[in-house]
């Protein structure tokens, strides 16, 4: 598992907007991502597009829901996640172990990003999915709560289409 962080240019100002740092400092959201290996999203949250990275980590694991498993009970954490360099910070990896939860995060200036590659495309796709919602290109809500609503309806439908996908094969 890993998150992953898109951009998303908005329209109006309103709560958790802020400045691009990518473009012009127009105002913008971010879209916080965690996937399970499939690509099928576990945990979504927004925020400013001026926001750091790494702060929307914790508030996005706590976010995972349980894990129904066959073979035992219930998991309430991953058992691994992946990320990439914006999460190499020694009280992320310390409150990742204090959990459980093992962790393969790149390190600035020793590896490169593309060790990851084939964990990082997964995520890449389903950001590539979320992008295909016309709704998200652009932010027309002035409230948080009701962009992260059809954040959450687009994750729904990738999920729907994943199902219905393995049902048909």
């Amino acid at each position: 598992m890993r998150d992953r962080f898109c951009q998303c240019p908005g329209l109006k100002r309103g709560p958790l907007t802020g400045p691009n740092p990518t473009d012009r400092g127009k105002s913008g959201s971010k879209i916080h991502l965690i996937t399970d290996r499939n690509g099928l999203p576990l945990s979504l949250g927004i925020s400013g597009a001026n926001m750091h990275d790494s702060l929307g980590l914790k508030p996005l694991v706590r976010g995972i829901p349980p894990i129904s498993s066959r073979r035992g009970p219930r998991r309430r954490r991953p058992a691994k996640l992946h990320a990439d360099k914006g999460y190499d910070y020694d009280h992320l990896r310390k409150w990742l172990r204090e959990r459980g939860i093992r962790h393969r995060i790149a390190r600035k200036g020793i590896e490169p990003s593309t060790r990851l590659g084939r964990h990082r495309w997964v995520v890449e796709r389903t950001v590539s999915w979320l992008a295909g919602c016309r709704r998200l290109h652009r932010r027309y809500e002035r409230k948080p709560e009701h962009f992260l609503a059809f954040v959450g309806l687009a994750a729904l439908l990738i999920g729907y289409r994943r199902l219905t996908k393995r049902v048909r094969a």
